[in-house]
């Protein structure tokens, strides 16, 4: 009887694994076609509000700074691989 008890139990555990991992796969997919596409377009609009405010505050720093009667500073040299120098 005892055996009969655990291979009962085991059944349902196995079972309970199978719904479990049945639900992990639709979570997966749920994420991949659902989540994953938003957060990329939300993702590259959020860097183009970024880089559009970046512009401006270096827009501003420019005006302070030839208010006060300064050079701009010298646009960054590109190396041999393409990276920007530090001046």
């Amino acid at each position: 009887m005892a055996n009969d008890e655990s291979r009962g139990w085991e059944q349902q555990v196995r079972d309970a694994a199978a719904r479990a991992e049945e639900e992990l796969r639709r979570v997966v997919t749920y994420i991949n076609d659902e989540v994953v596409p938003e957060v990329r377009h939300n993702g590259s609009q959020a860097l183009r509000f970024a880089a559009a405010e970046l512009q401006k505050l270096a827009q501003h720093m420019d005006d302070r700074r030839a208010a006060a009667g300064q050079a701009p500073p010298a646009p960054p040299v590109e190396g041999k691989d393409g990276d920007k120098a530090k001046p």
